[in-house]
């Protein structure tokens, strides 16, 4: 049981990690912000996990994808590598990738010797909007079990049995309950178990959050238990590859690609806005909307808190999810020894900051909310949608700033003839994805959210 959990779990590793920086950079780092550079370096170049398909694999599978529906690209003519990127949710890379999506790149034996292809962090944490493709926004169209699938069959193998829900639909993921299931499969000192570790743990899928709101958070994950700078606990997805050694060897290129991280800044909204609508919304979010989400500008603040779960009211299944027993058994490993996981904070989500918000839709912890609109107007919010197939620009919706989305009836079908559809369905019946609470847009009036929304396109 143990080895066939960890053939299955090698090709569900997220996060790179850099074998050796300097002999492949294409150019000479600057002498300021090198940790940054670093880390930059890391996040679009570094490799270190084995390979999990042949390098020709991505090509193979462009060839044979099937078309997608004409009703999905509008009859419009499409190229077959467009196609491919648009079925599985990825997207082109902003930066020189080998032809390559942005998540998907070549990986080295232990040798050194390029030998095929893995995916990165990237796959997750590199998203586009509007046409062009960003690192550290969340994928909000990425199919992650039908890529990895399809990835696996063009190479006429078997795919992964998973023991938990990875995503049950385009643009969420469930890198919490993987990183439980990679944690039981270790001793506390990182030995290998014989027999999984029941951790009790049940988290849900999640929408893929943006990066660069991490630099102003003291913590790094929506609970607000992980100190932002555990640089440790962004490498747990390596656990069923790497020693306690190994680990600690890398945990260096891991703190340079978390200050990249916390240097990333957010895109400027590339569409017209109403500075005048613009300037009385932002007097009616420091009033409103400031006590949790902080203020922006010159004087900036971040109030850095936890939101009890009473208050708040969202769905509570990715606070509850996580057990003591999980906790404990993290923090009594390598990984928790400099940061361990703090069990005393409140059950709750955390208040993002909001820069850049205009660009992250959906919205709340787990994607249940298609626009800003909906979010200050709890009444509306749809309990199944169907998200556009790509991400550009007539798929936008400026004036109630997020995604169109096709809101489903309950006698719309649960089931298209093309799986591409059916997976693009959002319903927020399953577990860990209800769309109540944050109703405080409520006491708005209709004048009033637009004008919070145009404020927010300033962010």
């Amino acid at each position: 049981m143990r080895r066939l959990l960890r053939a299955n779990l090698i090709i569900l590793l997220i996060l790179p990690v850099i074998f050796a920086i300097q002999s492949y950079a294409a150019e000479p780092l600057k002498p300021d912000n090198l940790e940054i550079q670093r880390g930059q370096f890391i996040a679009e170049h570094g490799s270190f996990l084995s390979p999990a398909w042949k390098g020709e694999t991505w090509e193979r599978l462009k060839a044979t994808s099937k078309p997608l529906p004409d009703e999905v690209l509008n009859s419009k003519p499409v190229s077959q590598n467009d196609q491919a990127l648009i079925r599985y949710g990825l997207h082109p890379a902003p930066f020189s990738n080998n032809n390559l999506p942005m998540g998907l790149r070549p990986a080295w034996t232990r040798d050194g010797r390029m030998k095929g292809l893995q995916i990165d962090c990237l796959l997750c944490h590199g998203g586009s909007i509007a046409g062009k493709s960003y690192v550290g926004l969340g994928n909000s169209t990425l199919d992650m079990v039908t890529f990895l699938n399809a990835m696996t069959r063009a190479e006429n193998r078997p795919p992964p049995i998973l023991t938990f829900n990875l995503n049950s639909s385009r643009g969420t993921v469930n890198a919490g309950q993987l990183s439980i299931v990679l944690f039981s499969l270790r001793n506390t000192d990182l030995s290998f178990v014989t027999v999984p570790l029941k951790l009790e743990s049940n988290l849900p899928e999640q929408d893929v959050p943006a990066w660069w709101n991490i630099a102003r958070k003291s913590t790094i994950y929506i609970d607000g238990r992980t100190s932002g700078e555990s640089s440790r606990s962004i490498m747990q997805f390596y656990l069923p590859e790497l020693t306690e050694d190994q680990f600690a060897s890398y945990e260096p290129a891991f703190k340079d690609l978390l200050a990249y991280i916390r240097d990333l800044k957010p895109p400027k909204y590339p569409f017209p806005i109403d500075r005048a609508k613009a300037d009385e919304g932002q007097q009616i979010f420091e009033k409103t909307c400031s006590k949790c989400h902080g203020t922006y500008g010159e004087n900036s603040s971040y109030p850095d808190q936890v939101i009890d779960l009473s208050v708040i009211g969202t769905d509570p299944a990715r606070a509850k999810g996580v057990s003591d027993k999980s906790i404990d058994h993290y923090n009594a490993t390598w990984f928790g020894k400099v940061h361990a996981v703090d069990k005393t904070v409140p059950l709750g989500y955390q208040a993002p900051p909001l820069d850049g918000v205009w660009a992250t839709a959906p919205y709340l912890h787990n994607g249940s909310v298609p626009t800003v609109y909906d979010l200050l107007n709890s009444s509306g919010r749809p309990a199944r949608f169907l998200r556009h197939a790509t991400t550009g620009v007539e798929n936008f919706d400026p004036l109630h700033l997020g995604w169109k989305v096709r809101r489903l009836k309950p006698e719309d079908p649960v089931k298209f003839k093309d799986s591409f559809q059916t997976r693009s369905i959002f319903d927020n019946s399953r577990y860990g994805l209800g769309n109540q609470g944050h109703t405080f847009g409520d006491r708005l009036t209709e004048a009033q959210r637009f004008q919070v929304i145009e404020y927010l396109k300033t962010l």
